[in-house]
């Protein structure tokens, strides 16, 4: 770990060692909550990727050959680090990016369940056979690694996406060069430190801060096999098409707008605490946070209970306890977010509850009360776009079929909720919702490790998904024997 005092410069891990950027330019690493800067993080070049990569592909020659099992042995070792540092890092997870205690804590948890998945490698890592596909001859098929790949992840997850990633890489055998967001880099740097405990080798995971030029230098570096992205729409579709160009083997996780729908005989309570939590947890700076609720029916006394518990929603600090509500990344978010608000405003939306009203009561850090629009028509912004924050909007609808036409209109597809007793409507919802991710009675309806995070239409561009048999699939490439024996 590279952090010795608050503001000291974050180094790059190359190689098994902390090295410095060739950077002229640093970036302050702030937190949300206070505004104090608690680190600079380099502005690393093209020429930094390259001494990355070339570490990682000089060690890809020995990883491959390492017996599965002892790959997975490192991951059972790193699975241990984790777990007696799992306070320590959700701290450092509410000091850079701003959640709270309880949700960080439960990511790191979430990041540890990837490296149990990963942890199964001989499993994963297991081919295929057939005996007799024609006279005296057999067919096999085993799984190889790519080689190089480039990580690139975002400010909301940094320690549950860079597991999604670089875990699973490795045990089937593959060499890493990761790029975390250059608002939460410290994490990245302590979750490195810890696999080089577990005794990764030298070269197998590496680390390389910055923002554009180390995007586009994994991006563009012919020995880079593979990327695996985390982000916003634009940057996914770039990400997508760019390193696609180039031959490379690409996921890209985007954006989201994901709706909830509540029919009138939804458990209202059960409904209303679950769309909160989904809805302004983390600030609602997640790509599975319910953004869009669908009423269905002349239910107004679920929207009247839904502000109420937005009344009392207490914001602050993510280490303050009972807070649910935490601040926003950085002030030009929020900036932006107050944007989308005017915008709702304009375009004939009702603001039912204005979190602007309690910004002031802050003296420091980019927080933003709880907002909720009534009345939201599917072609208005705020009913389009990714809003990435803690603001709500309820679209009003007579039927189910209503509901699940909103969801048809958006052109993102990651996850959808109903919140219902009826079997026949969980049926058709289940059947006929546009999306990838679907909660019956759930308000976060996002994967375990071993299932594949499944997002739709402009959510995802790629053909294999993070996590579960597409990223084992996605990490591998596969080699098929033909045998004839004659007897």
């Amino acid at each position: 770990m590279t952090v010795k005092n608050e503001t000291m410069e974050l180094k790059n891990y190359v190689n098994g060692e902390w090295v410095d950027s060739s950077a002229l330019e640093c970036l302050d690493v702030i937190n949300p909550a206070t505004g104090e800067t608690i680190a600079k993080v380099p502005v690393s070049t093209k020429e930094d990727v390259d001494q990355a990569v070339q570490a990682a592909k000089k060690a890809f020659q020995s990883w491959k050959q390492v017996p599965v099992p002892k790959r997975a042995r490192v991951l059972f070792k790193y699975h241990t680090l984790l777990t007696d540092h799992h306070e320590e890092l959700a701290k450092l997870i509410v000091q850079e990016n701003g959640k709270a205690y309880k949700e960080a804590y439960g990511e790191v948890q979430r990041g540890i369940e990837c490296v149990e998945f990963a942890s199964g490698a001989p499993s994963l890592m297991m081919g295929e056979t057939l005996s007799g596909i024609a006279e005296d001859i057999d067919s096999e098929m085993f799984r190889y690694p790519l080689g190089v790949v480039g990580g690139i992840t975002p400010f909301n997850f940094p320690m549950m996406v860079p597991l999604w990633m670089f875990p699973l890489a490795v045990a089937c055998g593959n060499t890493f060069v990761l790029k975390p967001s250059e608002r939460t880099p410290i994490l990245a740097n302590k979750l490195v430190e810890l696999f080089t405990q577990a005794g990764a080798p030298k070269g197998v995971l590496n680390v390389v801060h910055g923002a554009h030029d180390v995007v586009n230098g994994l991006i563009e570096h012919p020995d880079v096999a593979a990327i695996s992205f985390v982000g916003s729409q634009p940057v996914a579709k770039y990400v997508y098409e760019k390193s696609a160009s180039k031959g490379k083997r690409v996921q890209a996780l985007s954006g989201a707008k994901n709706h909830h729908i509540v029919m009138p005989d939804a458990d209202m309570e059960k409904a209303v605490a679950n769309i909160i939590s989904s809805t302004f947890g983390s600030a609602g700076q997640r790509c599975m946070a319910c953004s869009a609720v669908v009423v269905v029916g002349d239910n107004n006394q679920f929207v009247e209970a839904l502000k109420k518990k937005a009344d009392e929603l207490v914001m602050g600090s993510g280490m303050e306890e009972d807070v649910l509500l935490t601040p926003v990344i950085r002030k030009e978010h929020r900036e932006k977010v107050l944007g989308y608000i005017e915008k709702g405003l304009e375009e004939g939306a009702v603001l039912l509850r204005d979190g602007r009203k309690e910004m002031d009561e802050m003296e420091n850090g980019n927080f933003l009360g709880a907002t909720i629009f009534d009345h939201v028509s599917p072609d208005m912004t705020i009913a389009k776009e990714e809003l990435f924050a803690p603001v709500l909007s309820l679209l009003r609808t007579a039927d189910l079929d209503g509901g699940l036409q909103f969801i048809h209109q958006s052109r993102f597809g990651n996850g959808a909720t109903i919140y219902t007793k009826n079997a026949a409507a969980v049926r058709k919802f289940r059947e006929e919702a546009d999306a990838g991710m679907l909660g019956i009675n759930v308000g976060v309806p996002a994967t375990m490790a071993f299932f594949p995070f499944s997002g739709w239409k402009d959510s995802f561009y790629g053909d294999l998904h993070v996590n579960g048999k597409d990223g084992v699939n996605f990490y591998t490439k596969k080699k098929m024997i033909t045998s004839r024996f004659d007897y």
